[in-house]
């Protein structure tokens, strides 16, 4: 493992040196922590901060004072004219319509008087702060996310939606029930805050059981090491192309979201299809796991795979896949091989994966310098960050879909949502190093090391410019964590041949898009070695749009540079030390 303690986190050695010579008691770091389980993670003072910033510039800017209060007039006219001139029975034209992600108030009852009054007046408010935590001067990019961010939050938890006396559909169902949604709601709340506090999953889970409803593919376990199992998954034909697939998923997530049920499994497609299928299935690292930093997922995850997989089957390339932040450890991994000469990879995919992270979507409200110490102090208590705290940030990043939605359904309307397999995989958390956190948070959303030319891997820097081999580059129209506007700029990053597809759906619904799935669509297009660079929207408004699923589309390029076909190889190769373990899905992905 390289020695680079100094960038970031003390180590808990260095901490104790640091302790012994200057008498330090540890205190600061104790204190961070204990404020952090309060607030979830989020540090206050980087809060306070993108206030201040706000606060002051807003105060120093009489134009932008005027002009809000010239709005605020202009608001309250429309307002006031649009209640004046409604009424029961009138039919009045909205003063202002929600924007199209917000689905709060599109039922009929919400156009009925008194209700479209109440949701009027809240999107002319909603409207208003936007306008007010946005372009004031002088306040930094960031900070001015965050306020228009908080001032979000704030006016989602009062929305008429939430209550049972301004939301029509909750009184319509008191009425329908005589009020007994409301029993069922105490119900459902008593059952979800009972779990909660012993640490239980959602309702619902229990159904979906991983090797027995979910991540039923079969296979064998052929390698294990302290970080990885690697799975080979049986062939379903009797001919392969002699170039398998190695998946490598993201460890901020357990990996089955490729293995779902079986009919929307892309493992299971895949090997349907013909090829023979590697799936890397990640540890979920407890406190005795803290030191382990990304050169470690990179060495014992990525090219331990790879060793393990060019045994098994020989001289042959590898069609190596990536998604998310696997995809980002994939590019690593791709730069450092081709550096050295190392050409097993015959093509490179990435699901959802940031190489460039200047536009690295609504996480990036949660990291600064200030945010990534607090989170620093808090995870070295454990020496890791619980897979519960992330998934808070993701909930508070879609409040009004995630939480409020939800809770009015089951709490107010008395009516439990059911449960999906991807929504239960989704609560089947994971926890991340301590010390790889921290270096994934700096090296590359502070500091953006890997495009810039500074990030090490193997000692060396690595530069995205050495990759030649073709890249199968895969996003999603709502992403909100790997953005697919980020996720394009992989074609002005490497020499290479990309071909990019731009799916709807989010992050991981975009991704699980098996065929057969209604309303699913996606744009391709293929950007040459020796094209000239087009931007996201020229490129958007010109690419081909194909109904239906993007996975035959990634299959048939996986065909055209697969070589030929051959018998499906070995199971495993016991004369070179990759003796089958264990039947899949293995052990690691059922560790808690």
């Amino acid at each position: 493992m390289l020695d680079r303690s100094q960038e970031f986190a003390p180590t808990p050695d260095k901490l104790a040196t640091a302790k012994e010579e200057t008498g330090f008691t540890g205190f600061d770091q104790r204190f961070h922590a204990s404020i952090a389980r309060l607030t979830g993670g989020l540090s206050p003072l980087a809060l306070s901060q993108a206030y201040t910033d706000w606060a002051e510039h807003l105060m120093m800017s009489p134009d932008k004072q005027a002009a809000l209060a010239h709005d605020a007039a202009s608001a309250w006219a429309r307002f006031l004219s649009y209640c004046l001139h409604d009424g029961p029975g009138a039919d009045c034209p909205a003063c202002i319509e929600p924007l199209p992600q917000d689905t709060r108030f599109r039922g009929d009852e919400w156009r009925q008087w008194p209700f479209n009054i109440l949701s009027q007046g809240f999107l002319l408010t909603q409207q208003w702060w936007h306008k007010a935590a946005t372009d004031v001067r002088g306040v930094s990019k960031h900070h001015e996310d965050i306020m228009a961010f908080l001032a979000r939050q704030a006016l989602d938890t009062v929305s008429p939606k939430n209550f049972p006396l301004t939301n029509p559909e909750v009184i319509a169902q008191t009425r329908k029930h005589s009020g007994m949604n409301f029993v069922r709601g105490a119900l459902n709340f008593w059952e979800d805050w009972q779990r909660l506090a012993a640490g239980g999953k959602p309702v619902g889970v229990e159904a979906f059981q991983v090797g027995r409803d979910v991540a039923i593919t079969p296979g064998k376990v052929v390698f294990r090491n302290r970080l990885i199992e690697l799975i080979q998954y049986t062939p379903a034909t009797a001919e392969v192309q002699a170039e398998p697939v190695l998946i490598v998923p993201a460890w901020i997530m357990k990996y089955y979201i490729l293995d779902l049920s079986p009919q929307n499994s892309l493992v299971r497609y895949l090997v349907e299809q013909g090829y023979t299928v590697f799936m890397v299935s990640w540890k979920n690292p407890g406190s005795g796991d803290g030191d382990l930093d990304m050169e470690d997922y990179r060495r014992l995850g990525v090219i331990a795979a790879l060793d393990a997989i060019t045994a098994i089957v020989p001289e042959n390339g590898v069609h190596a896949t990536g998604y998310c932040l696997g995809g980002t450890l994939l590019a690593v991994s791709a730069a450092a091989m081709a550096r050295d000469g190392d050409t097993r990879l015959k093509s490179i995919t990435m699901f959802a994966a940031q190489t460039d992270f200047t536009e690295a979507g609504e996480l990036t409200l949660f990291i600064d310098e200030g945010q990534v110490n607090f989170l620093e102090d808090m995870m070295a208590e454990k020496k890791y960050l619980d897979g519960k705290q992330m998934s808070g940030a993701f909930q508070l990043l879609h409040s009004n879909d995630l939480l409020w939605s939800a809770a009015v359904h089951e709490y107010l309307m008395g009516e439990r949502q059911p449960m999906i397999d991807l929504m239960a995989w989704n609560a089947d958390t994971t926890r991340l190093p301590y010390r790889m956190h921290s270096e994934y948070l700096r090296r590359f959303f502070l500091r953006n090391e890997l495009v810039e030319g500074r990030y090490e891997a193997g000692g060396k820097p690595v530069s995205l410019r050495d990759i030649h081999a073709p890249i199968f580059a895969v996003s999603t129209i709502t992403d909100h964590v790997a953005p697919w506007r980020s996720v394009y700029k992989i074609q002005m990053l490497t020499d290479a041949d990309v071909t990019f597809v731009l799916s709807n759906g989010g992050h991981n619904a975009g991704i699980v898009s098996p065929p057969g799935h209604p309303h699913r669509h996606f744009q391709t297009a293929t950007h040459k070695e020796e094209d000239t660079y087009i931007d996201p929207d020229s490129w958007q408004a010109s690419a081909v749009r194909t109904e239906g699923s993007w996975w035959p589309c990634w299959r048939e390029w996986l065909d055209r540079h697969s070589s030929r076909k051959s018998p499906p190889p070995p199971m495993g190769a016991p004369e070179k030390g990759y003796t089958p373990l264990a039947d899949a899905p293995g052990t690691y992905v059922l560790e808690d």
